[in-house]
């Protein structure tokens, strides 16, 4: 019997089969829906306690004035309703920014103040009947304005920034390294200098750029609220160069040889500034005057001056033989 007639003969056998598969298949799934909705509204029939965020923004403020704290914040509320009300609130559009007047809650003292009771009457108003609450935080709001008085000041890092071991800072930029304050008089006379937040970075070894938030005071509006800070490490290299020997306080006439006339000077630089780096920028030195008291055929080395780029400079040797000649 051939492939094609044994196929001829099982192929009501497998329809039927997958027909009764089918219809089992497309029975538990029906069955498992209706099942599962079932469970679901029984769910959102339930009693639940969920905390919703709130926003809040500040309406109607005047063009002269200054919102220096948030002008848009917000509150977190502790709301107890029906599973299906907690979803409206979650997932829905029923929450929209409570919206607080300028006018309406504004104080002389460049202060503004939401209390607790009108806090919670307006959010009553976005929620259902049927919703109690039971906490909200912050219990009051508050914000802060003025009429425009700042001034500039420069911004410092707040916190610890250190190299790996056998690393330098070479270079620390903050773009921009001055911002505008708004706050009030007493506020403004008594700082100094905008801080970062708190940073602890450390074991750097390569380019680190970062944008940094400034540490908020309650009261005071930075313009920019933010800043970039670059940090630039270079490794460190102990390398030596040889510097010639200078005299100082000769008297007209008189001519001051040193034996070795150069001597080498050794530091520690950054290998990209390496480079950089010339015998002209050391000044080495003995002095006429010491040895004018001096009975030793030798005198002291002195090394009066380094480049800034380098670290830990010092001279091979500490004395050298001399001679003084008459021009």
């Amino acid at each position: 019997m051939s492939n094609h007639k044994l196929f001829d003969i099982f192929r009501p056998v497998r329809n039927f089969l997958l027909d009764v598969l089918n219809r089992e298949f497309l029975i538990f799934l029906f069955f498992l829906a209706v099942s599962g909705t079932f469970w679901l509204l029984m769910s959102l029939n339930e009693t639940y306690e969920k905390e919703i965020e709130i926003p809040l923004t500040i309406v109607e403020t005047p063009k002269n004035v200054v919102l220096t704290s948030d002008s848009i914040t917000s509150i977190r509320v502790m709301v107890k309703d029906k599973g299906y009300s907690i979803l409206s609130y979650l997932y829905g559009k029923k929450i929209h920014p409570i919206k607080i007047n300028f006018s309406k809650y504004t104080k002389d003292t460049g202060q503004g103040v939401v209390q607790t009771v009108e806090l919670q009457k307006l959010i009553f108003q976005q929620l259902y009947n049927s919703s109690t609450i039971s906490s909200f935080k912050p219990e009051k709001f508050e914000y802060y304005y003025n009429y425009g008085l700042n001034k500039r000041l420069p911004v410092k890092i707040n916190g610890k920034i250190l190299p790996k071991q056998s690393y330098y800072l070479s270079k620390l930029t903050i773009s921009p390294d001055t911002v505008e304050v708004y706050a009030s008089r007493e506020i403004l006379d008594s700082i100094k200098y905008v801080n970062t937040e708190l940073l602890n970075i450390t074991n750097i070894t390569d380019t680190i750029v970062k944008q940094v938030s400034l540490l908020k005071i309650k009261g005071v509006k930075f313009v920019p609220d933010n800043v970039k800070i670059s940090i630039f490490p270079d490794i460190l290299t102990e390398q030596t160069i040889e510097v010639p020997i200078e005299a100082v306080n000769m008297p007209e006439g008189k001519i001051l040889r040193t034996f070795p006339s150069k001597v080498d000077v050794t530091f520690t630089v950054g290998v990209s500034l390496y480079r950089y780096i010339r015998p002209e920028k050391f000044k080495v030195v003995v002095d006429y005057n010491e040895i004018q008291n001096n009975h030793s055929d030798k005198c002291n080395v002195y090394l009066r001056v380094s480049p800034h780029e380098v670290r830990n400079a010092r001279i091979g040797i500490k004395q050298v033989d001399y001679l003084i000649e008459e021009q």
